[in-house]
């Protein structure tokens, strides 16, 4: 099972939910921090990194002895990534999608890829839990290339958890994308709520199964649980403004090892999602 851990709106607790989910449930689990942008997972997992890998994307390398400046690559470009300028080919490599578009229409083969660093992928794990996460390069805009690299590594068996990058972007899709179910991680605040809404819009598109934490539950108001209702999304934890869990959050240490209560609520919450999937009676 696959399960990603999103919200509309940064700073909600994606990153609280999933690293707790994860150690709290039994058997082979996966943690995959997609939030390249900003991976945060490592924190408060601590993993002893086994593996570290540079990740580029390929882009598109002209030979202008070869080229006749027939400017079919730069009609096909939906990202004016290449611009032809009189006998001048111009490559815009941060443009570039790596659709392999312009190799495919170039009449004289003067088109060749070269790979463009996106940044670093790291292994490693830490007390039975599997984690792999994203760095982009500092400066680089092009996040989903990475996202569906660290996607590659999930594992073909057993629980798989994604920490999703905030927002409904590019990069969010990536990372729910294909999966089981998305659990949305919301506040009971006009922001909160304002988010989810597009969240759960975005979710729907992808048609895939749904439900909702909200952190910190006991401030705000109730429209988070009017707007649940609404849309019939099952509410599968809340989470209190607790000073104890906020302590354990300062310090680095998950809640779910620190208060044993905590832990049996998460695996309850892991048996719900499986249910609610069609995958099994619980998660093993």
């Amino acid at each position: 099972m696959i399960i990603s851990i999103a919200s509309g709106k940064g700073g909600t607790g994606k990153t609280t939910v999933a690293t707790n989910l994860a150690v709290s449930v039994d058997g082979p689990v996966q943690l995959l921090d997609c939030d390249v942008e900003e991976p945060n997972v490592h924190l408060f997992l601590r993993p002893v990194i086994e593996e570290t890998t540079t990740v580029t994307t390929p882009v598109p390398d002209i030979d202008l002895k070869k080229c006749n400046q027939c400017k079919l690559c730069m009609a096909i470009c939906r990202f004016r990534a290449i611009a032809v300028i009189g006998d001048t080919v111009l490559t815009f490599p941060e443009l570039c999608h790596s659709c392999g578009g312009c190799m495919a229409v170039c009449p004289e083969g003067a088109i060749t890829e070269t790979g463009r660093e996106l940044g670093v992928l790291e292994v490693g794990a830490k007390n039975g839990v599997a984690f792999v996460h994203g760095r982009l390069r500092v400066g680089e805009a092009m996040a989903p290339p990475l996202i569906r690299a660290v996607r590659a590594r999930t594992w073909a068996d057993g629980l798989t958890l994604i920490d999703a990058p905030p927002g409904t972007s590019c990069p969010v899709i990536a990372a729910m994308k294909d999966t089981d179910f998305v659990l949305l991680v919301t506040e009971p605040t006009p922001f909160g709520l304002h988010d989810l809404k597009l969240a759960v819009e975005a979710v729907k598109i992808l048609k895939i199964p749904m439900g909702l934490v909200i952190n910190r539950a006991d401030m705000g108001d109730d429209k988070v649980w009017a707007y649940a209702r609404s849309e019939a999304i099952p509410i599968l934890m809340e989470i209190p403004y607790d000073r104890k869990i906020a302590e354990s959050y300062s310090r680095g240490d998950l809640f779910a090892l620190t208060m044993p209560e905590w832990k049996a609520r998460f695996r309850g919450m892991a048996d719900q999602i499986a249910t609610l999937t069609g995958k099994g009676a619980g998660i093993q």
